[in-house]
């Protein structure tokens, strides 16, 4: 043993798997729980979820899942980590940014439980609710900032955009509904791509009097 570093912080060492089965590295094993944890989020929202649930899911002993992430707010700040990937669009024609960002979303969330883990448990919250707000509030307004003419507008545009994206996983990936579930991409994106390019370009609306 390597004196002073812990085996569960060294990327080389192997840990024994649940019941007695092959061990594997210390690197496999956290992928292992942190792949578990995003899928029992998304599946039972925070509260639910449990430590020894996603252990069992992992195949691996929950005194390991604490060793690593040392407390279940721990576990899902790790499994919450999430980078939008948002591309550069600045090769795309300006009135046919929307559509380039409704499709990369769908590209990004099809398949992917991190954004369902993160939705249903910033209902219930608040390290979840604050996470979707940082998430949204850095990535999302950094890339809107790029495709605007006056960048000072865009935290209000990308406010607009996660609104109308958000609402879309929301009833999609989380609560499900029928409808949204059923609906291909291909017929989505033109629904949803005009509104986004309003809120990307469209001239800021002179508020009404009352």
């Amino acid at each position: 043993m390597t004196e002073g570093v812990p085996q569960g912080e060294r990327g080389s060492a192997a840990e024994p798997a649940a019941g007695g089965g092959r061990t594997r590295s210390s690197d496999a094993t956290r992928a292992a729980i942190l792949r578990a944890a995003r899928n029992r989020f998304a599946a039972d929202g925070y509260d639910r979820a449990t430590i020894r649930a996603i252990a069992a899911d992992a195949r691996i002993d929950p005194s390991m899942v604490m060793r690593y992430y040392g407390s279940k707010e721990g576990l899902f700040a790790a499994a919450a980590e999430f980078d939008l990937r948002l591309p550069d669009l600045s090769g795309v024609p300006t009135d046919r940014l929307g559509e380039a960002l409704v499709s990369y979303f769908f590209t990004r969330w099809e398949g992917d439980t991190t954004l369902p883990a993160l939705l249903r448990t910033a209902s219930t919250n608040p390290s979840g609710a604050e996470r979707v707000r940082q998430i949204f509030a850095t990535q999302l307004s950094a890339a809107v900032a790029r495709m605007v003419a006056d960048p000072t507008e865009a935290p209000h545009r990308a406010a607009l955009i996660a609104s109308q994206l958000l609402g879309v996983a929301l009833t999609r990936y989380v609560l499900r509904l029928p409808p949204m579930v059923d609906i291909p991409p291909t017929t989505l994106i033109p629904w949803l791509a005009p509104a986004v390019q309003r809120y990307l370009r469209d001239p800021v609306p002179t508020p009404t009097l009352g």
